[in-house]
């Protein structure tokens, strides 16, 4: 009994600091690294920073290393061939296999695209679903009533994983908007 009785103080004392510190430990799980780059370009294509980093989460969690099985590559995991796209677009100097693993000129080439997805879509989540499925298919989904150009019934995504994927990062700016504003 004895054991049960400290081993239920330890618990209760563990509960305490997580309660009286959870915002910082939110803070470490809902990052704002690179926020040097993320503001630069979050603030030159007027997109709210704290989206970005939900996007920079979703996609590598921070890790400017990161490749996925499909080649995309950096903190927003870019396909080579759009980021090639967006850096001829801009007349900014892109070399395949580098580029995309600079910090800077990842979130730069990420930012962009998804400025251009906004501007194309006019909506967050429909954005996000382009950023993630492609431009083609979301249009495809509108132009069948699949989906609302308003981005008002996401929940009918018919890709199980953008459909999870634009949850996840509309759930995450909701938490990165009250940790952070």
């Amino acid at each position: 009994m004895k054991k049960a009785g400290v081993l239920v103080l330890v618990f209760l004392i563990i509960a305490s600091l997580i309660f009286i510190n959870k915002d910082n430990i939110l803070k470490m799980i809902y990052r704002i690294d690179y926020s040097e780059y993320v503001e630069k370009y979050s603030k030159e294509y007027n997109i709210d920073p704290l989206l970005v980093y939900s996007v920079i989460k979703a996609e590598s969690n921070f890790n400017e290393s990161a490749m996925s099985s499909k080649g995309a590559c950096g903190l927003m995991q870019l396909m080579d061939d759009t980021a090639k796209e967006v850096a001829t677009n801009k007349v900014m100097e892109y070399e395949s296999g580098i580029t995309l693993y600079n910090a800077e000129k990842n979130i730069e080439l990420g930012v962009t695209y998804f400025s251009g997805l906004l501007k194309q879509f006019g909506n967050s989540p429909i954005a996000l679903a382009a950023y993630n499925a492609g431009s083609g298919n979301v249009s495809k989904w509108i132009s069948q009533g699949i989906i609302k150009s308003d981005g008002s019934d996401i929940e009918n995504i018919p890709f199980k994983e953008t459909n999870m994927y634009v949850r996840k990062i509309l759930r995450d700016y909701e938490i990165y908007k009250k940790l952070y504003k």
